[in-house]
C-alpha cells in the first residue's frame, strides 16, 4: 500500500510537467505583434507532443504538420505580401491565437552598444522624434543579453513585439529605429527589428561554433568553455581575488568619519580646488587610483526650487555618485555612459546647495571628460556647474599586479550567437545591418577574416547565401593627430572596407559621426539613414540610388604625380568646406608617410609629395580621429578611409632595379654611435645583428630599443656568438664557445633566448638570422633544420648577389666588407642593379670598433652613392627584402 502511494503520489507531481509537454508551444519570436518577412516562404515552428498533429489558420486557409519522435514541428507558409494585421490560430491538443501580425520586412539589427543605444539615453537629442513616436507599423523584438557557452539554445527568454508607439519609443535602438523608419517612409510597409546587441562584446561572440573553424586558437577556447565546472571554477576563483584586492584598499575617509563628506553639515578644511571638467593628472595630481570626493555650493534661484530638475554631469572616469544636500540622487558605475541624473522637485532650495561627487578610478587617468555638457536645469532654467570645486582624497588604490582572471561571458567566442542568434535563424528576414568592431580595435589584422567568416555563417545559418549584410564602419574617436601615424582603428576601418569584397554587402561610411571624447557618440540618425541607402540599393534593387561615399577604387603614378579614382562618386567629388582635401598621405617603401598635395581633377584625385619622390603607398584619413574630413560625393556622403599600394608595390623591389641590404654584425657599440646616425641623415635603414651576451647588446639597451623604433631590424646572432674551431685557427674561440663542442640542442636553446631578448627589445615576433663565422654545424652536423623555421630568412656570407629565383632563405648570399675591399662596393651594387637582384653587405666595425674594419668615410661614400641613385636602389632591412623576394619568388 506505500509504495502505491508513493507511485500515485509521484504521479500527480509528474502531472503537470507531462501537461505542459503536450500543450504546442511557440517560440518567443512567433508572437502577437509579430511581423513576418514578405514574398518568401515562411516557417511557422514549435513544440509538441511526439506525433502531435498540428494545424495552422492564416488568412482563410488552413495549413498542417506533425511534430517528429523529439517534439519538434515546422509547418511552411507560402509566400505573402506586405499588409496586416492579422491573425493566426496554432491547434494542436491546445489552441493557441496570436494576433496584431504584420507581414513587411524583417532585419536583425545586431552589435555592439552604438547599435545598442536606445532612445531613452538619448532623449534630449530626440525630445521631437520622441514626441511624435506612434508609427505601429515599426516593430522591434529586444533580445535581452543571453550568453551561453555550452551550444546554440531553442529558444530566447520571454520577450514581447513592441510598436513604435510613446509608450515604447525609449526602449528602440536608435539607429535601427532610424533605418527602419526610412524604409517604411521610402516603401510604405511594416518593418520589424529583431535587436540583438550587447555592449562591448567582440565579433567572434556573435559567430557560430562551426563558423569558427577556420581560427584554431579561437576554437580551442569555445572547446575549453564547453566545460561549466572549468568556467564555474575560474570564475570562483576570480571572485576571491577580487574581494582580496578591494579589502586591501584603504577604507574611504569619505565614509567613515562621525560625518560623511556628502553631509551639509560636514565642514569643508585643507580640502584642495580642482577644474572641473578636466582629468587631475592633468591638473598636479599624478598617479592616483582611487576615490576622490567633490564638493561645491551652488545658488539656486527661488523659480527653480519645487520643480523636478534634471543634472547633466557629461562623462566620468570611471564611476561615480551624486549627492544633492546629503541625498544620493544617481550613480554610474562605469565609464562609458553619459551621466544624466533626475532630482526631485523637493530637494532643491533657494539659496544655497550642496552636490557632492564621489568619484572612483580604477587605472588610468581619472575624472571629468570635457567638452561634455555639466550643468543644472528645471524645464526653463539652467545653472553651470563647470569651474573650480573642492576636492579631497578619500582613498589611494594599492598597486597590485595580480590579475584576477576569470571567463567574462560576454566577451568569449559563440556566446552571443548561442544565445541571441541560433533561436532567430528558423525566423526568415530581409538581411542584416550590423554595427561592432570597437571592441576589436586592438586586435585589428584578423577583423577582416572574422567578418567574412560571420557573414558566410550567418547567411549558411539561414539557409540564404545572398542575404544582404550591411554594417557601420567605426567612426572617428579620440585625439586627433596631425601627423601621419599608425592607428589600429584606422586599420580595422580598412578591414571593414576590404569586408565589401563579399557579394551582397554594404557598408554605412561613418567616419564624419565621431565624438573624440566619445565612444558612443550621439549623432546616430544619419547612421541609420546610412544604413537604410545601403538598403534601397542591395536589398531593394534602386540602382540609381547613390547609397555610399566615395570608395577608393585604383592608383596610377603619372608624371610623377598619383591619380585616384573612385566608386560611388554620384554626381561628383568636393571639398566639403572648399579647403583643398585633408588627411591624404603618401608615402615610399620605408612607409614614412608624408602629407601630400590634394587637387580633385572631374572624379579623380590627384595626390604629390616633394618629400615622397618614389610612392609606393597612400592613405586617406588614416587615424583614430581625422578631424573634419573633407572628402565626400555631391549627394553629402564621405569619402571612406583607406590604404593602397601603388601599381609599383607589386613590381619587383617596388619598382626600383635592385634591393640593397646593409647589415652589421655583434652588436659593437660603433654600430650606434657611428652607423646609424650615418643611415638616418640620409633616410636609410639598417640590419643589426645581435649577440645578447656581448657588451654592446648589455651596455646599450635603451639605445637598441631607439634604433628598433625608427625603423632599424634587429636581427639574431646568437646568444655566446660560438663559431667553428675545429681546426684550431680562431685563436680567439675559447672551448666553451666552440660551435664544434656544442650539441644541436645547445644552439637551439641559445637561439630561443636570443629571441626572446630581441622581443623585449622591440616587440617584434618576425625575424632575420646570421650564422656566426658564417657556420653551421655543431658536433652533431649541421643545425639550419633546427631552427630555420623560427625565420623569415637566414643570412650566410658567400659572396654573390641574391638573384630572385635561385634565393636560399636559409643562406641568402651576402659580402663580408672591410677596408681591403670596401672599393668593390659599388660595383656589386651595380652588379645588383643589372641583375635586378638583391645585394647584402656586411659590416663589422664602422670607424673602428673590430678588426674587419672599414673606416667611416669609406662607408659614408658608399652610402652617398646609394643616395644619390634611390631611384634605382631600394635600401631596406633584411626582413622587409625577404619577405617582399618570397611574394616575387612564389
Amino acid at each position: 500500500m506505500k509504495v502505491f502511494k508513493k507511485r500515485l503520489t509521484l504521479f500527480f507531481l509528474l502531472l503537470p510537467f507531462y501537461s505542459a509537454f503536450a500543450q504546442v508551444k511557440l517560440p518567443q519570436l512567433v508572437s502577437d505583434g509579430m511581423v513576418l518577412q514578405r514574398q518568401t516562404e515562411l516557417k511557422i515552428w514549435g513544440w509538441a507532443s511526439p506525433g502531435e498533429k498540428i494545424s495552422i489558420e492564416f488568412r482563410k486557409k488552413k495549413y498542417s504538420g506533425q511534430a517528429d519522435k523529439h517534439g519538434n514541428w515546422q509547418v511552411m507558409l507560402p509566400q505573402q505580401n506586405a499588409g496586416g494585421p492579422y491573425s493566426m490560430k496554432i491547434k494542436g491538443k491546445n489552441e493557441i491565437k496570436l494576433e496584431n501580425i504584420l507581414i513587411g520586412d524583417v532585419w536583425l539589427c545586431s552589435g555592439q552598444s552604438n547599435m545598442e543605444h536606445f532612445f531613452g539615453v538619448h532623449q534630449e537629442r530626440f525630445a521631437e522624434e520622441i514626441s511624435q513616436a506612434s508609427n505601429t507599423e515599426i516593430r522591434q523584438f529586444n533580445i535581452p543579453m543571453t550568453p551561453v557557452l555550452t551550444g546554440p539554445q531553442d529558444d530566447f527568454p520571454v520577450i514581447q513585439w513592441k510598436a513604435a508607439t510613446a509608450d515604447n519609443i525609449l526602449e528602440f535602438s536608435v539607429v535601427a529605429y532610424f533605418f527602419a523608419k526610412n524604409l517604411h517612409e521610402k516603401y510604405g510597409i511594416p518593418i520589424g527589428i529583431i535587436k540583438s546587441t550587447v555592449g562591448g562584446s567582440p565579433i567572434e561572440a556573435w559567430i557560430s561554433e562551426e563558423g569558427l573553424m577556420e581560427f584554431p586558437d579561437i576554437m580551442s577556447t569555445v572547446e575549453r568553455n564547453k566545460d561549466t565546472a572549468f568556467v564555474f571554477s575560474e570564475n570562483r576563483k576570480a571572485d576571491v581575488i577580487n574581494q582580496q584586492i578591494a579589502e586591501e584598499r584603504p577604507k574611504d575617509e569619505g565614509l567613515t568619519g562621525e560625518k560623511h563628506w556628502y553631509d551639509p553639515a560636514y565642514q569643508v578644511k585643507d580640502w584642495g580646488n580642482i577644474n572641473i571638467p578636466g582629468y587631475w593628472e592633468d591638473q598636479g595630481v599624478q598617479n592616483l587610483d582611487g576615490i576622490v570626493w567633490f564638493r561645491k555650493e551652488i545658488e539656486v534661484p527661488v523659480h527653480m526650487v519645487g520643480k523636478p530638475a534634471k543634472v547633466k554631469l557629461g562623462r566620468i572616469v570611471d564611476a561615480d555618485e551624486l549627492y544633492i544636500n546629503g541625498k544620493k540622487v544617481g550613480n554610474t558605475s562605469y565609464q562609458y555612459p553619459q551621466r544624466r541624473y533626475d532630482v526631485p522637485a523637493d530637494l532643491l532650495k533657494t539659496g544655497k546647495n550642496v552636490f557632492t561627487i564621489r568619484l572612483t578610478n580604477y587605472g588610468g587617468k581619472g575624472g571629468f571628460v570635457t567638452d561634455k555638457p555639466y550643468y543644472l536645469a528645471t524645464e526653463n532654467d539652467t545653472i553651470d556647474l563647470k569651474g573650480y570645486w573642492d576636492y579631497k582624497i578619500g582613498s589611494v588604490f594599492p598597486k597590485t599586479k595580480r590579475n584576477p582572471g576569470g571567463i567574462s561571458m560576454r566577451h568569449q567566442p559563440a556566446s552571443f550567437y548561442n544565445g541571441m542568434i541560433a533561436p532567430a535563424t528558423n525566423y526568415k528576414v530581409k538581411g542584416f545591418a550590423w554595427y561592432q568592431g570597437e571592441s576589436n580595435a586592438g586586435r585589428p589584422y584578423i577583423y577582416e577574416a572574422l567578418q567574412k567568416a560571420q557573414i558566410k555563417d550567418w547567411r549558411k545559418k539561414w539557409n540564404n547565401e545572398k542575404l544582404p549584410f550591411l554594417f557601420v564602419q567605426l567612426p572617428n574617436f579620440m585625439d586627433a593627430n596631425y601627423l601621419p601615424s599608425e592607428s589600429n582603428w584606422a586599420a580595422l576601418r580598412q578591414a571593414q572596407l576590404n569586408a565589401l569584397s563579399v557579394p551582397n554587402t554594404g557598408m554605412a561610411i561613418a567616419i564624419d559621426l565621431g565624438e573624440w571624447n566619445d565612444i558612443h557618440p550621439g549623432n546616430k540618425k544619419p547612421v541609420g539613414d546610412r544604413l537604410a541607402l545601403a538598403a534601397q540599393k542591395l536589398a531593394y534593387g534602386e540602382t540609381n540610388v547613390v547609397s555610399s561615399g566615395p570608395i577608393f577604387k585604383s592608383a596610377r603614378m603619372e608624371e610623377g604625380k598619383v591619380i585616384l579614382t573612385f566608386d560611388h562618386v554620384g554626381s561628383g567629388l568636393i571639398a566639403r568646406d572648399g579647403k583643398p582635401l585633408r588627411w591624404f598621405a603618401l608615402a615610399g617603401a620605408d612607409r614614412d608617410f608624408q602629407w601630400a598635395e590634394t587637387k580633385i581633377e572631374n572624379t579623380q584625385v590627384v595626390l604629390s609629395s616633394e618629400e615622397v619622390k618614389n610612392p609606393v603607398y597612400v592613405r586617406y584619413a588614416w587615424a583614430d580621429n581625422p578631424d573634419q574630413v573633407n572628402f565626400y560625393n555631391l549627394e553629402g556622403l564621405p569619402a571612406s578611409p583607406f590604404e593602397a599600394e601603388l601599381p609599383a608595390a607589386k613590381q619587383r623591389w617596388y619598382g626600383k632595379k635592385a634591393a640593397v641590404v646593409l647589415t652589421y654584425d655583434d652588436a659593437l657599440e660603433v654600430h650606434l654611435d657611428h652607423a646609424i646616425p650615418a643611415l638616418e641623415e640620409r633616410g636609410f635603414v639598417g640590419t643589426f645583428y645581435l649577440s645578447a651576451n656581448y657588451e654592446g647588446s648589455e651596455n646599450r639597451i635603451a639605445d637598441w630599443r631607439r634604433a628598433a623604433q625608427r625603423g632599424h631590424e634587429l636581427g639574431n646572432h646568437t646568444l655566446y656568438h660560438p663559431c667553428d674551431n675545429s681546426d684550431g685557427t680562431r685563436t680567439w674561440i675559447t672551448p666553451e664557445n666552440d660551435l664544434a663542442n656544442y650539441t644541436t640542442a645547445q644552439i637551439v636553446r641559445e637561439v630561443h633566448m636570443t629571441n626572446v631578448f630581441l622581443k623585449a627589445l622591440d616587440g617584434k615576433s618576425e625575424r632575420t638570422f646570421a650564422y656566426t663565422c658564417g657556420d653551421t654545424e655543431t658536433s652533431e652536423g649541421s643545425f639550419v633544420e633546427a631552427i630555420k623555421d623560427q625565420f623569415v630568412a637566414l643570412r650566410g656570407v658567400h659572396g654573390d648577389v641574391n638573384r630572385i629565383g635561385e634565393m636560399d632563405f636559409t643562406s641568402l648570399n651576402c659580402y663580408v666588407v672591410d677596408n681591403s675591399n670596401a672599393d668593390q662596393l659599388v660595383k656589386w651594387a651595380e652588379k645588383a642593379k643589372a641583375e635586378n637582384a638583391l645585394l647584402v653587405v656586411l659590416f663589422h666595425g664602422v670607424g673602428g670598433g673590430h678588426p674587419l674594419n672599414i673606416d667611416l668615410d669609406k662607408h659614408n661614400a658608399f652610402l652617398d652613392y646609394l643616395k644619390s641613385n634611390e631611384e634605382d636602389f631600394w635600401v631596406t632591412t633584411l626582413l622587409e627584402a625577404s619577405k617582399h623576394a618570397k611574394e616575387h619568388k612564389k
